[in-house]
């Protein structure tokens, strides 16, 4: 990776990062925290807080494409924190248990990522 790429790229992470752990609240977190709440309660909640996720979100793609990272290069990117994320988050906010295919699916996204990533040959 060039230097020049490095910063923008480290940086789109870190806010990507901080986007996925608001979104993982705003889809899921209802789920245990307002069971006994009406739907639309739970949706307006989570717009509150996607829109907080939406506020970091568009500034990380955007640093991250100025930057010299490609959609699918931000797409993949995002793909990864997700799951690196939201795997703990089920595990231990949602009470869920772990199955090793998560596992499997994090070698499928590492596959997506050295696929997205390799030099283009063509």
């Amino acid at each position: 990776m060039e230097p020049s790429l490095f910063r923008p790229a480290l940086l789109t992470v870190g806010l990507l990062t901080v986007s996925n752990l608001f979104m993982m609240f705003a889809w899921y977190s209802h789920l245990r925290t307002m069971k006994d709440s009406p739907w639309w309660i739970a949706a307006l909640a989570s717009w509150v807080i996607a829109l907080a996720e939406y506020l970091v979100m568009v500034p990380a793609n955007r640093i991250g494409h100025a930057g010299g990272l490609s959609g699918a290069q931000l797409k993949v990117i995002q793909e990864c924190i997700t799951l690196i994320l939201f795997v703990p988050f089920m595990i231990f906010f949602l009470g869920e248990k772990w199955k090793i295919d998560y596992l499997w699916a994090f070698f499928c996204l590492v596959g997506a990522a050295f696929f997205i990533f390799r030099p283009d040959k063509g």
